[in-house]
């Protein structure tokens, strides 16, 4: 059994659905000190964090991550225990094997590699590692960085390990991620009988046109990184479950990710002016997820390419697809900040897995990021 799929398997085995850390962070300590890595705690409320330093200047690498991982779903629909790690056919099976205990036993693995062969390698190394990034993301890397800030120490190049490649590990680098703004709307109406409709107002007739103008706007058009923004109703409530009652209100829940062509303030603006045109009655909670951020060519970017490139003869694609990640609290305090980590295609699924080899390749990968920003020869 290899070093890193040993540790993989130790980090599975223990069942750290969000906030719970479940003992994966005492774990990483222990086998960072050893490197001699600086271990401090950051516990706010329900969740643990990590951030671990080895080195005083800079610049500072560091690797981010996650020791949370979702529910594991209905157990009986499970080929094998969620949290027992089982190989089938050069896969490991488990919860958390490819979102993102994985990385992390890669990150592990390549940085005890790196000190060993670059003792006196430049500037410092850092993990910083949280439990809530599957939930809230409320007392996770945020509070962290909060933390970091308040006493001046930065981060100048961040690597998220987050499963970012699609067919092939390596094969996409996510260096900028969309903004994500949230609306919690209630449309008021009066409630009645429908025998009566003079007597009612109804929400879901008065909200219909306004909706239908909200989801067929053309944002923005995007740019050359970032597709155009998208408007998306998840949810939408009314009623109390007769045939016979007009409602009184209706509840509408959307969510935009949008690009740098846009600001969140800009997109409050128009959805309050479209609302207020059809002349609603409403009360409109906003939710700010996250803002969007863009990593451009530089070291970080040129280093992962590489590094991708030396390991598997292939050049991955720049994107900022997909969802959130911890990144977006990274970036605004001007570090460079990439995501890349295993193929997504099972991730919060049943029957979550990872090819044993690829993770054998990310540790690689990793390591080479390490020789191409911090050694000395």
């Amino acid at each position: 059994m290899s070093e890193v799929i040993d540790i993989l398997k130790d980090l599975i085995s223990r069942p750290s659905v969000t906030p719970e850390d479940a003992g994966c962070q005492e774990f990483m300590a222990d086998y960072l000190k050893a490197s001699g890595f600086d271990i401090e705690s950051m516990v706010f409320d329900d969740t643990t964090n990590m951030w671990a330093r080895k080195g005083k200047e800079g610049p500072v690498f560091c690797f981010a991550g996650h020791t949370d991982v979702v529910p594991t779903g209905p157990l009986d629909k499970w080929h094998t225990p969620p949290f027992e790690p089982t190989e089938i056919n050069g896969y490991l099976h488990g919860r958390g094997t490819a979102d993102m205990k994985g990385s992390l036993a890669a990150m592990l693995v390549a940085t005890r590699r790196f000190v060993e062969k670059h003792p006196d390698h430049k500037g410092s190394i850092a993990f910083l590692i949280t439990s809530d990034e599957e939930g809230p993301f409320i007392n996770g890397t945020t509070r962290v960085i909060d933390t970091l800030e308040a006493r001046n120490e930065k981060i100048t190049w961040a690597l998220v390990g987050e499963p970012s490649s699609t067919h092939k590990v390596g094969d996409v680098i996510k260096n900028g991620r969309r903004g994500s703004l949230s609306g919690d709307l209630i449309v008021k109406g009066v409630q009645g009988h429908v025998a009566y409709p003079h007597l009612a107002t109804n929400p879901v007739h008065l909200a219909a046109p306004a909706l239908t103008e909200l989801s067929q706007i053309q944002w923005d058009k995007g740019n050359d990184y970032f597709p155009p923004t998208s408007f998306q109703i998840s949810n939408i409530n009314a009623g109390t479950g007769a045939t016979n009652v007009v409602p009184g209100e209706m509840h509408v829940q959307f969510n935009f990710r949008y690009s740098t062509e846009v600001t969140a303030e800009i997109l409050v603006e128009r959805v309050h002016s479209i609302l207020d045109a059809h002349g609603l009655d409403y009360d409109l909670d906003w939710t700010y997820n996250g803002l969007p951020f863009l990593t451009d060519k530089g070291l970080l970017v040129e280093a992962a390419v590489k590094a991708i490139e030396d390991t598997t003869h292939i050049t991955p694609e720049l994107l900022t697809t997909g969802g959130t990640s911890d990144g977006r609290f990274i970036a605004p305090t001007g570090a460079q900040v990439v995501e890349l980590g295993p193929v997504n295609a099972t991730i919060h699924k049943l029957n979550e897995c990872i090819k044993m080899e690829d993770i054998e390749l990310l540790t690689d990968m990793y390591e080479k990021i390490l020789i191409n920003l911090l050694a000395n020869d």
